[in-house]
């Protein structure tokens, strides 16, 4: 057991490399976003994710915008409990069976105007799952969509360009 704990500690960690630092370009991104919100909202951007099948990469991702890096709520962008607050659907994964009435609820919750962006290649068509019979399709099956960001899963940056694209 000693052994273990001192090759432990001689080693380096098994992680990943941080992103780049590239603050001023996630920065002025982040800003655009911001602005056009306001400018079209007359508010900050409130977004409510919804898992409808997905394996949890695009979760992964989406939620990195939260970490200490992103960190999206200095900028306005902000993620919510309840769809009755939200501008913005984020859905990934395709959707299953299980989840096709809840999310037409969701949807159906969520006050005009309205957007849903699909994130992730499975919500296009069901990706990997596609033929599954727990698996209804990809999420333009069951509620419309306004934008796709594609990505197996799609880094934050790239959520941000497509959240940048839907306001303007």
């Amino acid at each position: 057991m000693r052994r273990t704990l001192f090759e432990g500690l001689r080693r380096r960690p098994l992680a990943e490399a941080p992103p780049r630092a590239d603050d001023a370009a996630l920065a002025e991104l982040a800003a655009q976003v911001d602005c056009a919100a306001r400018r079209r909202l007359g508010r900050s951007l409130a977004i409510r994710e919804v898992d409808a099948g997905s394996c949890n990469g695009c979760e992964l991702e989406i939620q990195a915008l939260n970490n200490a890096f992103y960190d999206l709520e200095r900028f306005g962008l902000r993620f919510v409990a309840s769809p009755r607050h939200a501008d913005v659907l984020m859905v990934t994964g395709p959707v299953t069976r299980n989840m096709r009435e809840a999310l037409e609820r969701t949807y159906n919750a969520t006050p005009h105007p309205k957007w849903v962006v699909a994130i992730g290649d499975c919500a296009v068509d069901g990706g990997i799952f596609s033929g599954s019979y727990a698996v209804v399709g990809g999420v333009g099956n069951v509620v419309p969509i306004d934008l796709h960001i594609r990505g197996c899963p799609p880094r934050p940056m790239q959520l941000l360009t497509g959240l940048l694209a839907l306001l303007r």
